[in-house]
């Protein structure tokens, strides 16, 4: 079987979706399917991934609102591109545009809508958060949901990685929507990877000795993933015990994160850490993960750091909390520095030296359970309700 994913998020220096589709890029082959990446790019080129796997790059603009990511301009680029591949399945990985575009092409492939963003809950909820409750904002919005519905009319599938977001999609009217938990990439992320020096080391950098609590954020610094109201929790929480901060990663809003950090030496800001097995040793020496997003769709971040051992700290809906449904996780009110920092405080004085335990349910999903049941859906092309039956 050929799969095409047209995938409008994949882009150099991007972060899930980017580590998604390169496991996904070396899943297919392993299971016997050609996997074609279409994603917009600086140049016109294809990139060979190795033997039924590859990647073509369009030309396309940058998208204004953060150069990281490019969006596709082009449709008659993409149509010889699915022309010329004729794949049995073409995925569309955003919603916006390229979605439209893969819906119109008319081809004889069978759709899918993957379900990598939720934009109402990164963007919307939080713009209108204190102003409006959700079902106001979902009234106000309803020419996108009429937008999803429309899609959801024009292709076999629409995948989404946790049951919140799958919830709320058939909520909002969509009829193909299909549930497929992402996974972590097998033998990378372990508990056993904890190093106590490191972690010693880790603490020093933040000023701070190794009877202190040493936390550790993943992800780019967007709006959406509140990473300043988690630097203040952070701040307000230390007044109760020590507490220092490492937090991976880079964006458009650094700058926003660095001012709230202000003068507190006890954060330590990292820059992106691309070799998985640096990050799994790095993520499993910390005493808890936090994350501030409620916009996750599944939340990879909290899946490896579940997997390193770790216990969570994330808001209260989206992706993370899926993961942090299990005892030994804390849940704070989403969107709430206050609260956050109530319920930080109260994890480092349960983590206090560096102790914790390791729940034999806190194992994670492999993302090799995902391909495989994302690859057998589209094998047998069922429709969603003959699959839920």
């Amino acid at each position: 079987m050929k799969i095409v994913d047209v995938c409008a998020f994949y882009a150099p220096n991007g972060g899930g979706v980017r580590t998604y589709i390169d496991r996904k890029l070396l899943a297919g082959p392993k299971q016997g399917h050609e996997i074609v990446v279409v994603a917009p790019g600086e140049r016109t080129w294809t990139e060979e991934r190795g033997p039924l796997a590859r990647i073509h790059w369009l030309k396309s603009p940058r998208f204004p609102v953060d150069g990281n990511y490019r969006y596709f301009a082009d449709r008659a680029g993409l149509y010889r591109i699915l022309d010329a591949e004729d794949a049995d399945v073409v995925e569309a990985s955003s919603p916006w545009r390229s979605a439209a575009m893969v819906a119109d092409w008319p081809g004889r492939a069978a759709r899918a809508l993957i379900a990598h963003a939720d934009p109402l809950a990164a963007f919307a909820y939080r713009w209108f958060e204190g102003v409006a409750d959700r079902a106001t904002v979902d009234q106000r919005f309803e020419m996108y949901w009429r937008h999803l519905r429309r899609l959801d009319a024009r292709v076999d599938f629409v995948v989404s990685a946790s049951a919140g977001l799958s919830a709320r999609l058939r909520a909002g009217g969509l009829t193909k929507v299909v549930t497929n938990p992402m996974g972590v990439e097998a033998g990378v992320f372990s508990p056993q990877l904890r190093d106590l020096e490191l972690r010693r080391r880790l603490l020093r950098s933040c000023g701070l000795d190794a009877d202190a609590t040493l936390l550790i954020g993943v992800g780019r610094h967007a709006p959406e993933k509140r990473w300043t109201m988690i630097a203040d929790a952070v701040t307000a929480a230390s007044h109760h015990r020590p507490i220092g901060l490492l937090l991976v990663g880079d964006g458009r809003a650094r700058a926003k994160f660095v001012r709230a950090v202000g003068t507190n030496p006890h954060i330590h800001l990292l820059a992106p850490i691309t070799d998985r097995n640096e990050l799994a040793r790095l993520m499993a020496s910390a005493d808890a993960l936090v994350h501030g997003c409620e916009a996750e769709t599944f939340c990879l971040v909290a899946a490896e750091a579940r997997a390193s051992g770790l216990p969570l700290i994330v808001p209260d809906i989206g992706g993370a909390a899926d993961q942090a449904s299990i005892p030994g996780n804390w849940q704070y009110c989403a969107g709430n520095a206050g609260d956050a920092a109530i319920v930080i405080a109260a994890a480092a004085r349960s983590l206090a030296g560096g102790m914790r335990t390791v729940s034999r349910q806190s194992t994670p999903r492999l993302m090799e359970d995902h391909f495989g049941q994302l690859f057998a859906l589209y094998e047998t092309r069922a429709t969603p309700l003959q699959l839920a039956a």
